[in-house]
């Protein structure tokens, strides 16, 4: 039937189905409006913290702190926001390229509409450049191929072929030969067809995927959970020991305006402001960083899970390969030539590449036929014009015949290329020839290579109603690649040092799969799991074996969700990369998705939580080092956090116990957190990487941020200092000085004992002298303005009044410097201990393998 005869739907049926089925696209479920994520965002504890913080400095009238609270509130806010804001445009990209522009037949007139009127049962018409919009089967086509990658994430476009009897398989789905039916967001590359709508919205195969997508929620990280958790515990420790400071000193004293005092000045040194503050910063700063060697971060909290991943899932196109084809190796007769290693080639591989080209497109859009016209242009001469005849495929001849006429009168040249048992067949060749020629191709096949073989012939006389009319010569075999990146090599093997095991997931074939696996320098000792016996296995099966595998072949969309579930499911942290629509719901399960920004489609970019804009692999690795510098030296703030807060809690408290002149007032407390908060969100981010942050395993899944050991030894830390301060404040009073002098000394011995607190948690591993070569300019400029506040504190005479200080000199600041020198001294002893108890241990344990996982 032809086009002109198709009549359509009328223009009252299109209607009525519209109103039936509804339009041509996605139904967001629960779409969130900017309103309802602004509420559920501040019902975030961590920023209900930091707006009570705020709240408490205003309060006591300390406006310059309250509104630099207030705009880390508003930015945590912004941040938070954002990242939901874009979260929900997932769905929104689904449906912008599941609706593009449609060609259908109406009331038996051609129109163009918008793809989201398109209804079940409209005649669509298709052509080269157009894309899908919505699932069809085929009514007719001509040299029909269509790039499916988005659903499928192969680069090779699949030749489509009408059903005989007008059904649509039960069992179709995206990918492989001669199937009847078009799907929604694909693209024609070649050729024309004519198809009748049988799907549209959420029912097509684009729909689907998006619904699983809508259905996965992301995960709060446990770095989130653990912070929550202790600023809470914390905070409420705090809320309780104020209260009880209140309450002794108003009993002891009677005056209860001054017990306020003394209590709201216990409750702002203890008052945790600075972790969320810290999580905030260093996270934001981390996608800072990480943005400028070129991932953009979708997802802040991917940067808590980068240092921990410990299994990295990557699939072949496009992102361990160039997404592009290139012919690599030929074989004439019994000669194998591997293109790129020899700079003149016999006649005979010349002819075989010119033939190649010749049975192809002149200005192809296929892939495969724009490699073979490069190879010809370089090593070949092919037949030029347009022929005068092709012969395309057909389901009983998997090759493409182009015939061109000679300038002899009569006579033609014949190229045919395709699938080697087609031209084995039009070749008639025999059995010992046959057998020779499947051998090849293994052989070819073997090396990941996609395998054509090529034939030509000389005729004369009327053209044949089939090739098979022709007198075909057997040429040889082309072998194409779609090449591994140069840079990808190194970066799976940065990958195994690091402890992270990469897993290969695609749909070719599987001795395809692991021969691009072990280009890429993936582990292939293990089997290759293919798509039909994950199948067969249920999931306590499939995570074990998972593994021992590394390589997963003819996977489809759904089985790459199942794999990264059953990852996460047996305790692994999985970083996953992608390109295609097909991605998404896995990119989004995952703890780390990884999507392709140049290559990759809208949404898999919106559904994963790290884009790399310059689609580079080894920019994969780069963010893990990132990933684990920033959670180290997340972990060092914290470890100041804790250190410096118990003295500074400890001389708040000790005189209101033991009847000693008040230390602290809040002003006094104002200042140290000046120098506190630069220091923990500004000096420590800034720190540089450890020298064998890339030679570590991964952290432990379920280590804690900052567990009872950490807590021990910063509260030992503190305490030392505590303790040397108290003795400095309790000698100077015994030695005759005013409150003011011993207050002036026993602030001076926080703020240096505060300075060394910071150098002695740059680093738990490396002792002192390494870390001060590090270079980290920021950390200086906050000591030397920390120490230049100190000294405006101490004797510039308006501000000393303010902070309570009587006049001292410089000697009588001497015994400032003892807390300060016996932090340092036990810090780097304890280190010692502690490198030294390492050694042994990894003198018994031997070398770690870092090949697999158990």
């Amino acid at each position: 039937m032809t086009v002109e005869a198709l009549k359509g739907l009328t223009q009252a049926e299109a209607t009525e189905r519209l109103r039936v089925y509804g339009y041509n696209e996605l139904a967001v479920r629960d779409r969130r409006h900017i309103f309802r994520i602004l509420v559920d965002a501040l019902r975030e504890p961590l920023l209900l913290l930091l707006i009570g913080t705020t709240a408490i400095y205003l309060l006591i009238g300390d406006i310059h702190e309250g509104l630099l609270l207030a705009i880390l509130t508003v930015v945590d806010l912004g941040i938070v926001v954002y990242q939901d804001y874009k979260t929900e445009r997932v769905l929104e990209s689904l449906r912008e390229l599941a609706s593009p522009r449609a060609l259908v037949i109406r009331d038996g007139i051609q129109r163009r509409i918008a793809g989201r009127e398109v209804v079940p049962d409209d005649i669509v018409i298709v052509s080269e450049g157009d894309r899908v919009a919505a699932d069809a089967l085929l009514i007719s086509a001509a040299e029909l191929k269509v790039d499916e990658s988005l659903l499928t994430g192969e680069s090779v476009p699949v030749r489509k072929a009408v059903r005989l009897d007008g059904t649509m398989l039960a069992s179709g789905h995206p990918g492989g030969d001669d199937a009847p039916y078009v799907y929604s967001g694909s693209m024609i590359v070649h050729g024309s067809g004519v198809a009748r709508v049988v799907k549209t919205g959420s029912n097509t195969e684009m729909g689907r995927i998006g619904t699983a997508v809508s259905e996965i929620n992301f995960e709060e990280t446990r770095l989130r959970r653990a912070t929550r958790r202790l600023t809470r515990d914390l905070a409420i420790m705090g809320g309780i020991v104020s209260i009880l400071v209140i309450a002794l000193q108003g009993i002891r004293v009677g005056d209860w305006v001054a017990a306020l005092l003394a209590g709201v000045t216990t409750a702002m040194s203890m008052m945790p402001e600075e972790i969320p503050v810290v999580l905030t910063v260093f996270l934001t700063l981390g996608a800072w960083r990480i943005s400028r060697r070129h991932v953009l971060t979708r997802q802040v909290s991917a940067i808590e899970n980068l240092g921990a991943a410990t299994v990295l899932c990557t699939d072949k196109t496009g992102t361990l390969t160039w997404n592009r084809m290139t012919v690599t190796k030929l074989c004439a007769g019994q000669e194998f030539v591997d293109l790129g290693s020899e700079s003149k080639l016999s006649d005979a591989v010349a002819l075989l590449i010119g033939t190649a080209a010749a049975a192809s497109e002149l200005l192809p859009t296929d892939p495969m036929e724009r490699a073979l016209h490069d190879a010809a242009a370089t090593h070949a001469q092919s037949a030029s014009g347009p022929p005068d005849r092709v012969y395309g495929l057909s389901p009983d001849l998997l090759a493409v015949t182009f015939v061109r006429r000679r300038q002899t009168e009569g006579r033609y040249q014949v190229a045919a290329k395709g699938a080697p048992e087609a031209i084995a067949s039009l070749c008639a060749l025999k059995e010992d020839q046959l057998k020779s020629l499947l051998s090849q191709t293994a052989q070819m096949a073997a090396d990941g290579l996609r395998v054509l073989a090529v034939a030509r012939a000389d005729h004369s006389g009327p053209l044949p109603e089939t090739p098979r009319g022709f007198a075909f010569e057997f040429l040889g075999l082309v072998g194409l690649s779609d090449p591994v990146r140069e840079t990808v090599p190194a970066a799976v093997a940065s990958c195994r040092k690091a402890g992270i095991r990469v897993m290969m997931m695609t749909g070719d074939y599987p001795v395809t799969a692991r021969a691009i696996a072990r280009d890429a320098g993936i582990d292939v000792s293990g089997e290759v799991l293919t798509g039909q016996q994950l199948n067969e296995l249920d999931d306590d099966t499939l995570a074990a074996r998972l593994r021992s595998t590394n390589v997963c072949a003819r996977i489809l969309p759904q089985q790459k969700l199942r794999i990264v579930s059953a990852l996460k499911a047996a305790g692994e942290i999985v970083a996953m990369t992608g390109d295609g629509v097909n991605d998404a719901p896995a990119l989004k399960t995952a703890n780390i998705g990884i999507a392709m920004g140049g290559r990759g489609a809208d949404v898999a970019r919106e559904a994963a939580s790290l884009v790399l804009l310059d689609d580079a692999f080894e920019s994969i690795v780069i963010a893990i080092r990132l990933g684990r510098r920033i959670f180290d030296n997340l972990r060092n703030a914290l470890s100041y956090i804790f250190a410096v807060h118990v003295p500074i809690a400890g001389l708040a408290l000790a005189p209101l116990l033991v009847g000693w002149p008040i230390v602290f007032s809040p002003v006094h407390i104002v200042f140290l957190e000046l120098v506190i908060d630069p220091v923990c969100s500004i000096a420590f981010e800034a720190e540089p990487e450890a020298r064998d942050i890339m030679r570590r395993e991964p952290r432990r899944p379920s280590m804690s941020l900052f567990d009872r050991r950490d807590i021990l030894h910063s509260a030992g830390q503190g305490l030392i200092g505590l303790v040397a301060i108290l003795a400095v404040y309790a000698m100077v009073l015994d030695g005759g000085a005013s409150d003011g002098q011993a207050r002036a000394i026993a602030f001076s011995g926080i703020v240096l004992a505060n300075l060394a607190l910071i150098f002695s948690n740059r680093s738990h591993r490396d002792p002192l002298i390494h870390t001060l070569k590090r270079a980290n300019p920021i950390l200086w400029l906050v000591v030397a303005a920390a120490t230049g506040m100190l000294f405006v504190a101490l004797f510039i005479t308006p501000v000393s009044e303010v902070f309570q200080f009587a006049a001292v000199d410089v000697t009588q600041l001497a015994p400032a410097l003892v807390p300060a020198t016996l932090v340092v001294l036990v810090s780097e002893a304890t280190k010692f201990i502690h490198r030294r108890a390492r050694r042994i241990r990894s003198r018994e344990r031997g070398p770690i393998r870092t090949q697999t996982r158990p």
